[in-house]
């Protein structure tokens, strides 16, 4: 175990700067506050079908990080900032577009994030002199984030569940690096600067967002998009509007992001249709097409039964004439899925 000064902690919160990440704080393996809160929402069942949220050795380590690496001894928390949803404009002529959360505009943020945290630990080991041991985790590993991230004073966690830092607002992919050396951890972050506000709630189309400053994950549109691999429930079908993939309506409406501004990586720039992908094109992709398309970007996580899924659904809910003819012409996809979800989608232009 290495004790490391206050100029050499200083100096690789500079190093994390460098290598892009928007937020660096440092906080300790504790349990985190918010632990029964979270088991509340299992025990509610609001995680819908990720079972492995539930497991117990995950939840285990959620409330112990050590479980995780024993040696523990601090946790650096830090924001990788993703783009503005309102940096790109909807196209103005055509309705039969999709939208997709901006986080998964550009290149999976997987593929990016832990090469420079690989390379925060390195720099790390070469000015202690020393191996480190360590872990690093994106949203991958049994750890509860926001929790980390308020403790090591990044910021508050809002109404809408996300993590909301007062000058830079929500907009961050947050990381953790546990390690083996003692870091001086940052003070807590203790105000709550959500005030009376309650604008992520009233937009909610689905009302998911529920006052324990939770969601139920059962009816977000982002979980529907993505992380359901069934068939998505019919009553909350039409509030998902022409979503494709995640949602930022709750963010859209937050205060604190009306005049956050900063800069991300460019690898996490809208490709050309990334932002609002034209939907008679995508109603139509081959299992070739969808792979060669989405290869490496987040929006392959949904595969293409379950992207099609969405698809047919913000089809649906455009009620266009054009919209019929796509879902007509695609009505004998292979995937049953699929081809649920379109027979939906044109009885909802029929309307």
């Amino acid at each position: 175990m290495f004790t490391i000064q206050v100029s050499k902690i200083l100096a690789i919160k500079s190093e994390a700067h460098r290598l892009g990440f928007s937020l660096v704080g440092i906080t300790s393996p504790e349990p985190p506050p918010h632990w029964s809160v979270y088991q509340n929402w299992l025990a509610m069942g609001r995680h819908g079908n990720m079972a492995y949220l539930a497991a117990e050795n995950a939840q285990a380590c959620r409330f112990d990080p050590r479980l995780i690496l024993p040696e523990c001894k601090s946790i650096i928390v830090l924001g990788f900032r993703y783009p503005d949803p309102q940096s790109v404009p909807p196209p103005e002529k055509s309705p039969l577009h999709g939208r997709v959360a901006s986080y998964a505009w550009g290149q999976d943020y997987h593929l990016i994030i832990p090469q420079r945290m690989g390379e925060l630990v390195a720099w790390v080991e070469q000015h202690i002199n020393g191996p480190v041991a360590s872990r690093c985790y994106t949203d991958t590993g049994p750890i509860l984030e926001r929790d980390l991230a308020q403790r090591a004073g990044l910021g508050w966690i809002g109404k809408n569940t996300c993590l909301i830092h007062p000058a830079l607002g929500s907009y961050f992919f947050l990381a953790e690096i546990l390690l083996d050396i003692e870091l001086a951890p940052d003070e807590p972050f203790v105000a709550d600067r959500c005030g009376t506000c309650t604008r992520c709630l009233d937009m909610c189309p689905t009302h998911c967002i529920l006052t324990d400053r939770t969601l139920d994950a059962r009816r977000c549109i982002s979980y529907l998009t993505i992380e359901l691999k069934e068939a998505i429930p019919e009553e909350l079908r039409r509030q998902i509007g022409n979503w494709v993939f995640g949602c930022d309506l709750c963010q859209l409406v937050c205060p604190w992001n009306r005049f956050a501004r900063g800069p991300w990586d460019p690898a996490l720039n809208p490709g050309p249709n990334s932002a609002f992908p034209d939907l008679l094109v995508e109603i139509s992709l081959s299992a070739q097409q969808f792979n060669a398309q989405y290869r490496n970007r987040p929006l392959q996580r949904a595969r293409r039964k379950g992207y099609l899924r969405n698809v047919a659904v913000a089809l649906g809910n455009t009620r266009n004439l054009l919209a019929m003819n796509a879902l007509e012409s695609t009505l004998h996809d292979a995937d049953l899925l699929v081809q649920e979800h379109i027979r939906w989608a044109l009885e909802e232009c029929k309307r």
